[in-house]
């Protein structure tokens, strides 16, 4: 059985209004949204095929960010932390947030202090913002 590394919350509503709700209930908790991958899009446009509505969302909290990679610089290959929201039914879909105490936990930063924290408390919020769509 593998581990998780996401929290997923499955939403009503139309995709766009589903995005719309992931990307204020993530601002509530200090998140801005600095990039939109519409995947669906990208793959029609790459190598013409036809996909369900996929978007990744690239979340991030500019001041947990700083802390982080001031810890250690690497640690932006980890970063942003990724939000996917895909169509998994009718008036429905799947949203996908990573556990970032998971990703700080990857390797050898689980042995910075620093990072165990900033990934705990992004973790929490991350989770708070995940509950509030429930």
């Amino acid at each position: 059985m593998s581990e998780t590394f996401s929290i997923d919350v499955t939403m009503q509503g139309s995709f766009d209004d589903v995005i719309e709700k992931v990307t204020e209930a993530l601002k509530v908790e200090g998140f801005g949204v600095l990039t939109r991958i519409d995947v669906d899009a990208v793959l029609k446009t790459k190598i013409d095929v036809d996909f369900r509505p996929y978007t990744i969302l690239g979340a991030c909290n500019p001041v947990l960010a700083h802390k982080a990679l001031t810890a250690r610089a690497d640690v932006g290959l980890m970063l942003p932390c990724n939000v996917t929201v895909e169509k998994s039914g009718e008036g429905e879909c799947l949203v996908r947030f990573i556990d970032p105490a998971k990703m700080m936990s990857f390797g050898d930063l689980g042995k910075n202090a620093d990072l165990v924290a900033i990934g705990t408390d992004a973790a929490a919020r991350i989770g708070r913002a995940a509950a509030s769509l429930r």
